[in-house]
C-alpha cells in the first residue's frame, strides 16, 4: 500500500472489508461503521475504497444491482453471484486460473495479466 497519512477511519474501513467474506458494498461498510465513527461520511468510504483498489489491497468483484462489491482477499479466486438473492460467494475450488491463463497464452497467444472469474446462477438456498 502506498504511504499515506494515518487515518483512523481509513484503517477502520479496510479492517471492516477484510473482516468479512460477504463482499461488502460502500453502503454496507458505512452502515457498519457509522455508530463507531459518527463523523464518517459515505463519500469518505467511497474515496477510501478507490484508494485501496488503486493500491491493490482490495479488488472489485463487480456491480450487482447497481452497487459495487469489494473483496479484501486478493488471492486468485472466483466468485459466484446469485441471480435471486444477489449474494456474492467465493469460489475456492475449481477456478484454476493458472490453467486458464496457460491455455490462453499457449493456444490463443494472449498475454494474460489477470483473470476475473464470475459465475452467475442460483445459490443453494435459492435453488431449493
Amino acid at each position: 500500500m502506498k504511504s499515506r497519512n494515518y487515518s483512523r477511519k481509513r484503517e477502520a474501513i479496510l479492517a471492516k472489508i477484510r473482516s468479512t467474506k460477504s463482499h461488502p458494498t460502500a453502503d454496507w461498510i458505512y452502515q457498519e461503521l457509522k455508530e463507531e465513527h459518527p463523523d464518517l461520511s459515505l463519500a469518505t468510504v467511497y474515496r477510501n475504497i478507490a484508494l485501496f483498489k488503486e493500491d491493490g489491497v482490495i479488488v472489485s468483484v463487480g456491480t450487482v444491482n447497481g452497487q459495487e462489491h469489494v473483496d479484501g482477499f486478493t488471492h486468485p479466486h472466483g466468485h459466484f453471484v446469485c441471480n435471486e438473492c444477489q449474494a456474492v460467494i467465493d469460489i475456492d475450488g475449481p477456478s484454476d486460473q493458472t490453467e486458464i491463463a496457460a491455455y490462453l497464452e499457449d493456444k490463443q497467444r494472449f498475454k494474460v495479466d489477470r483473470i476475473d472469474l464470475t459465475v452467475y446462477g442460483l445459490c443453494e438456498t435459492c435453488a431449493a
